[in-house]
């Protein structure tokens, strides 16, 4: 049910007088459990001050109202809408983004104030930033929003807030000017503002148009993305096996249907084009008028691809094609053709904030679309929630009678090119027993090794000011204290010091210009190539007579990576010991396969240190690297 209620102005007014509005909420809710009882004392709130300013006489009674409109495809809701025609007899909808807020406090986020809600101060969406988004989806994913043209135009109104200089600091402008916003004494002013467009009722015509659009990408929004991708053609070009998984997606996608569904599984390691592919399956078929989304768990891809490909449009208006796997959990039923997961391996049984949401983020996704592919590599999941395995989505394939079919992508073309490197650095972290593969100083790759961290970063450094896409990683072994106080460092080693990523830089990390001079961790580079990376390994990971050894404890408390196990690795309890094990060197792993052209690294603890210097001419020997032949300083930093 898109719409909670929806009547015309004359019945909403009555409706608020009589008490029975919120009655009919409860019914229509009930079997949701959508609202708290907090939440609809809000609701109640909210709608006596709304049902004030629409009381205006020259707001027409037959005029249109919605109220908590939920956007197909997603979970997310406009709280009010008003429709009706503006001077030209053209239909119109103001939509109104309602907060109970009484302060907030400016971010250095772009689009991201910092309020009290939810029992705690938390970053949130700029209400303006919020709406306008909104209205830009209805805008790009509406079919009768585009074709017969009705106009929307958003707005928020914070009724128990006393105008400031935060919400409409210059700084959120850019939004404040898409979306207008109204406070505690500007109930005139937003009177004013909906007159200014609804000049005749609609008797609901509006919200039936808008109810009952069917979901596709508008044409200018595919055209969009179709030409931001042919600009970034030698980027995103399918290579080999790309193209053989892309051809096979793209007949899959045009087979399925709520009748007969299909699962694809392709399995493809660090560097194989898994996103690449992804991204050229996206704009193919939303240049055919599907609705399609590209999804990750992980914000991090999704934030760096909509960095890179927003052009003519917003990266706001971009975003609305990437979506969290979060935000699945309440979708009707075969509501997309086609979902792409990308990183599938980090996709968890329940989402938000508090990981309850929803059952299990596999079984909604298959259920929300006719065709869904999963990108895949087992050996990156690096957290203890991250569920995604081949066997388990074939496994709840199979228990919903959707057709499940796999495919691979073989061929390496990170670490320039060299499938060797995976295999030697498999071998080295003793992910692997035995490789074939004896030396990396053969394989066209350059992996050295740093005596200190500083020198370390300085040649990072020195290569972002070539490639502008080298960064320095480390294993999440020290608390993210400057996330709070910027004064504040995180990381000291020796003289090094150095502070993690900025909350502002967050998922675009990657690709902000200042961002080399920080640190990133796993949470904001897995998915993500580099030119150069540079890891830091911490006391996680640690080598002792030739066997590489972790040690779970040594993770900062601010990382949830072994959310769930930490006590029992504390007991040293097998099996939680096993599960650290996996995770830890599965992080470093990852860490180490970002680079495109090369690796460096340094080592908190000197007998690791020497171990990877031995490394770097020899493969792993079972019986100690204390007599490995040592040499090739080509590749070590003295």
């Amino acid at each position: 049910m898109p719409i909670i209620y929806s009547k015309t102005k004359k019945d909403f007014i009555g409706d608020v007088s009589s008490g029975i509005l919120m009655n009919d909420f409860v019914v229509r809710e009930t079997g949701n459990r959508m609202f708290g009882g907090s939440q609809m004392d809000a609701i109640r709130n909210s709608m006596n001050y709304m049902e004030r300013v629409i009381r205006d006489s020259s707001i027409p009674d037959n005029a249109g109202v919605a109220i908590e409109y939920k956007i197909p495809s997603s979970s997310r809701r406009i709280d009010f809408i008003i429709t009706g025609k503006n001077e030209d007899q053209n239909p119109v909808a103001v939509l109104v983004e309602l907060k109970q807020w009484k302060e907030a406090e400016i971010t250095e986020m772009d689009g991201v104030v910092r309020t009290f809600t939810g029992r705690a101060y938390r970053e949130v969406e700029h209400p303006s930033y919020q709406v306008w988004s909104y209205a830009s989806f209805i805008q790009d994913f509406n079919e009768n929003v585009e074709e017969k043209s009705i106009t929307l135009k958003p707005c928020a109104y914070l009724h128990n807030y006393i105008k400031d200089n935060v919400i409409e600091n210059d700084f959120y402008k850019f939004y404040t000017d898409k979306a207008p916003v109204f406070y505690e004494t500007d109930e005139q002013k937003l009177k004013d503002f909906i007159k200014n467009f609804v000049k005749y009722g609609d008797d609901r015509e509006t919200l039936y148009l808008i109810e009952n659009g069917r979901i596709r990408p508008s044409k200018a929004l595919a055209d969009c993305l179709a030409s931001m991708l042919k600009d970034n053609k030698k980027e995103f070009m399918l290579i080999d096996d790309q193209k053989l998984v892309y051809e096979k997606a793209l007949e899959l996608a045009r087979k399925s249907t709520e009748l007969n569904k299909n699962v694809f599984i392709v399995d493809g390691g660090p560097g194989t084009g898994k996103s690449v592919v992804a991204i050229n399956l996206l704009s193919e078929l939303t240049s055919k008028g599907d609705n399609v989304r590209y999804v990750t768990k992980n914000a991090t891809p999704r934030k760096v691809f909509e960095a890179r490909l927003a052009g003519v449009f917003s990266p706001t208006r971009i975003r609305n094609f990437f979506s969290s796997s979060d935000n699945f959990y309440n979708v009707k039923k075969n509501s997309f053709n086609t979902l792409i997961v990308d990183e599938a391996h980090r996709l968890n049984k329940q989402g938000g904030f508090y990981g309850n949401v929803g059952e299990n983020q596999i079984k909604e996704i298959i259920n929300s679309s006719k065709f869904s592919i999963f990108f895949i590599d087992e050996d990156q999941r690096v957290t203890t929630k991250d569920i995604g395995r081949k066997e388990y989505i074939k496994t709840i394939a199979e228990d919903l009678n959707v057709n499940i079919h796999e495919g691979t992508l073989p061929s390496q073309f990170r670490c320039s090119g060299s499938n060797g490197y995976l295999e030697w650095l498999d071998g080295v972290l003793q992910i692997q027993e035995e490789t074939a593969v004896d030396s990396v100083a053969e394989l066209g790759y350059e992996f050295r090794v740093f005596d200190a961290p500083d020198l370390l970063h300085k040649e990072i450094v020195n290569k972002n000011k070539i490639d502008k896409r080298s960064r320095i990683v480390a294993g999440y072994c020290w608390k993210w204290v400057s996330k709070r106080d910027k004064s504040l460092v995180d990381i000291n080693i020796g003289e090094y010091s150095a502070r993690w990523n900025l909350s502002e830089h967050g998922g675009l990390f990657a690709i902000h210009k200042d961002s080399v001079t920080e640190v990133g961790c796993i949470h904001t580079c897995q998915g993500i190539d580099f030119g150069y990376v540079g890891v830091i390994i911490g006391p996680d990971l640690l080598v002792r007579n030739g066997k590489v050894i972790t040690d779970g404890t040594k993770r900062a408390s601010t990382d949830r990576s072994l959310w769930g196990i930490t006590q029992d690795v504390r007991n040293n309890k097998p099996e939680a010991l096993l599960t650290a094990d996996m995770i830890i060197k599965n992080t470093y792993r990852t860490l180490m396969t970002r680079g495109m052209r090369g690796c460096y690294i340094y080592c908190t603890d000197p007998e690791t240190q020497d171990y990877f210097r031995s490394m770097l001419i020899s493969k792993i020997k079972n019986k100690g690297y204390s007599d490995i032949p040592t040499g090739t300083s080509i590749s070590i930093d003295k």
